[in-house]
């Protein structure tokens, strides 16, 4: 690596962190400022525990949000600042290309892509566990804590031929009630059980049924029992229920991928939702290559209004990016679509924007 590769690289990083430091305080005085009294409601909450518990992981979360803002304003900042001192064209004047100009950025570009993938599939997952949970015990209200512990209208597919059934389930107190286990054969109904009211036992695992009923199909007749009280067991556990209700963006990626392949396999209907997220883990930290290409294509060349031009440029182009990904996230977790493509369409929009600009600066 050169002199010039060293000195643009480290311009790259510099910059990159010195708008990662603007935007996170811009972000926690935000913050503060909305939660603070939630905050005062609580007089047992300390300022080490606010600090260690939420804003460690707010960072954590908005940092690795904000990389990709931050390192497009960032590279259209100092190259607009290389190419108003000159600086681009005593490069370019060496008979530098601008394919090899790109050298150090995409250098770059590629370490914040490593970071953002590891904390994106790790990091994050486990640093929101945390930050959710210190949210639901002091910030959220009643009325939405109740919203959280409840699973409403669960259907599972447990093996092959059984399928559960439940109307709604408390996660906190793991009980529920309209509770319907049926068990077919290809498509016939062998037998169906159904309960009033369902309870899970922690101390040996087991489900109590109140109310309940059991119909047993026979080819000439059938045979119905009924009882107030029976314990049984179900291949199935709360967890499985609590995994519905729970953000995917809890999950580390190898937890999420194994969550979907179970439930592909009980028979879940619409996992877009999960495949979203999870590809959107992938997408984004590639889009650091793609972002890079544009701003520096943008501020390659010295324009009238300097770099007040080339940064409003940026931030508009940086607008229509995040508009056209939130755009692809709601549609992707629409039931009966490519979710993958629907992540990635961004990139593959801005990617040929990328290569067009890239072209006409090599002119």
């Amino acid at each position: 690596m050169k002199i010039i590769d060293k000195y643009i690289l480290k311009r790259y990083l510099v910059t990159f962190m010195f708008t990662l430091l603007i935007l996170i305080p811009i972000a926690i005085a935000i913050d503060i400022s909305e939660k603070i009294d939630n905050f005062l409601e609580h007089p047992n909450l300390g300022f080490s525990q606010i600090v260690e518990e939420y804003y460690v992981n707010f960072i954590i979360y908005y940092t690795n949000t904000f990389m990709p803002l931050a390192l497009f304003i960032a590279v259209i900042l100092f190259t607009s600042k290389l190419s108003n001192n000159t600086e681009i064209i005593a490069i370019t004047n060496a008979k530098v290309s601008f394919t090899r100009f790109l050298f150090p950025y995409f250098v770059g570009a590629t370490l914040v892509t490593l970071i953002s993938l590891g904390m994106n599939h790790f990091v994050v997952p486990n640093s929101s566990k945390i930050r959710k949970k210190f949210e639901k015990k002091y910030i959220k209200n009643k009325r939405q804590q109740n919203a959280l512990k409840y699973v409403s209208d669960f259907s599972l597919q447990l093996t092959d031929s059984t399928y559960i059934y439940i109307r709604s389930y408390n996660t906190e107190t793991n009980s529920g009630y309209d509770f319907t286990s049926e068990i077919y054969d290809g498509i016939r109904l062998k037998s169906k059980l159904s309960s009033d009211n369902i309870r899970y036992n922690i101390i040996d695992s087991t489900f109590t049924l109140l109310n309940w009923r059991k119909r047993i199909l026979i080819d000439k007749k059938d045979e119905i029992f009924s009882g107030n009280k029976i314990d049984t067991v179900f291949n199935f556990t709360p967890r499985d229920l609590d995994y519905k209700s729970a953000l995917s963006q809890e999950m580390a990626s190898n937890e999420l991928l194994k969550f979907i392949r179970v439930s592909q396999k009980r028979g879940v209907k619409n996992l877009n939702a999960y495949w979203v997220e999870l590809h959107k883990r992938t997408s984004l930290p590639f889009a650091s290559y793609i972002l890079t290409i544009i701003a520096v294509a943008l501020a390659f060349r010295k324009k009238r209004g300097g770099t007040g031009v080339n940064l409003a440029i940026g931030v508009g182009v940086m607008f229509i990016y995040v508009f056209l990904m939130k755009i692809s996230e709601v549609l992707g977790a629409v039931a009966g679509v490519n979710s993958f493509l629907y992540v990635w369409t961004p990139n593959v929009i801005f990617g040929c924007l990328a290569i067009y600009l890239y072209l006409n600066a090599r002119k």
